[in-house]
């Protein structure tokens, strides 16, 4: 039998822009975003959360909208995008149905050094927005670099199921836990030792269940003599 030459054609992804991973502190800085829709209104309120100071931009706005400017809790700069209004921006959001727009948003404020994000238009972004598992001071971001935001959705949900409140719980005692420990002066050796055993005995899983019992035993068993556990447990 004569053999079947076989072929097999290698994918080659395309070369796109990489992306570094950041975390930016918004608090009293101020956004501005240009659209005034369902988009442009999920945008600001993960910033409110983050303590940005939100400029809007737009002749329509949602519902939602509006009793947040009524509130004063964002400020309706105008109807129309102006250059001005890049003045006192620390970031931009283009949120509009209208993606020339869009892009001439981005070139002005790219301009300007500004960071820009327009919805959908990534050769107009400098940056993305991930879709993000927030518990307390756990913050996980998840990124396809654009590629697929439906499946990074899709691994937010699952995360959301993994990682619970807990874990938020946790960092703050885990917090308390560091400020102690340090106070006392062990060497830098001696510190990570006592920090990687806390986490290695899972005591989020103690505090899922509200056996804080378990988590004084564990913190007692664990910490040199001197650390106050019930003040630790008082702070979470």
């Amino acid at each position: 039998m004569r053999e079947q030459a076989f072929t097999c054609t290698i994918f080659r992804p395309l070369v796109t822009m990489s992306y570094y991973p950041i975390f930016l502190e918004l608090e009293k800085k101020t956004a501005l975003v240009v659209g005034g829709g369902r988009v442009a209104q999920r945008k600001i309120e993960t910033m409110l959360e983050y303590g940005a100071v939100i400029h809007i931009v737009s002749k329509d706005l949602t519902d939602k909208l509006k009793a947040l400017v009524e509130a004063g809790d964002i400020y309706h700069v105008g109807t129309e995008f102006t250059d001005a209004q890049l003045d006192k921006a620390f970031l931009v959001i283009a949120a509009t149905d209208d993606k020339r727009l869009n892009h001439e948003i981005s070139e002005k404020a790219r301009d300007k050094g500004l960071l820009m994000n327009a919805v959908d238009q990534p050769a107009d972004c400098n940056f993305i927005v991930p879709s993000i598992v927030k518990r307390g001071d756990l913050l996980i971001a998840i990124s396809t670099s654009g590629k697929s935001p439906a499946f990074a959705k899709d691994i937010r949900k699952k995360l959301e199921l993994q990682f619970g409140g807990e874990y938020g719980a946790f960092l703050a005692l885990m917090g308390r836990v560091r400020e102690e420990v340090l106070a006392k002066g062990f060497s830098q050796d001696e510190n990570s030792r006592i920090f990687n055993k806390i986490v290695s005995a899972d005591v989020p899983a103690a505090l899922a269940r509200g056996d804080l019992e378990a988590v004084k035993s564990c913190l007692t068993d664990l910490l040199p003599e001197g650390v106050y556990i019930e003040d630790i447990l008082n702070h979470i």
